[in-house]
């Protein structure tokens, strides 16, 4: 079964971040450089919430908000879904479709160690049947 930590070591821990402070704009120029859908939200070292494009959506543009003057803070989530370089994918993947969520942020010790998105579970996911499907036609050949 493979792990978080697994597919960590093997995507990498770079985690993009923002801070409470920081406008709307700046968070979505960093996602558009960085191409992803979501941000870290960083007081200093300790994680404090998510930015997405979902609470870009509803929180901000769906409410006619400036995101040149509106504050990372008052949009950010932070009842954030967490799990542990322990855990694993399947679970992981059962957590995201339960909680509608599309990234999870990895903490050790309440240090943020990684972020793993539903495309990484599923990278993983198809990679492990691939894996399974070559054994069993393997074994099937003798």
């Amino acid at each position: 079964m493979t792990t978080v930590q697994q597919l960590l070591d093997a995507k990498g821990h770079e985690v993009y971040s923002v801070r409470p402070d920081d406008t709307v704009l700046d968070a979505l120029k960093m996602m558009e450089d960085r191409d992803v859908g979501a941000l870290v939200v960083k007081d200093g070292d300790r994680f404090v919430g998510m930015f997405t494009e979902r609470q870009y959506a509803r929180n901000v543009f769906l409410k006619g908000r400036s995101s040149p003057k509106t504050l990372v803070r008052e949009v950010l989530e932070t009842d954030v879904i967490c799990v542990g370089p322990e855990q694993t994918a399947d679970a992981c993947m059962a957590l995201m479709t339960e909680k509608r969520v599309r990234y999870i942020p990895v903490l050790r010790d309440e240090r943020l160690v990684g972020i793993i998105s539903i495309g990484d579970l599923l990278k993983s996911i198809i990679a492990d049947q691939e894996f399974t499907i070559e054994q069993l036609e393997h074994f099937i050949r003798g």
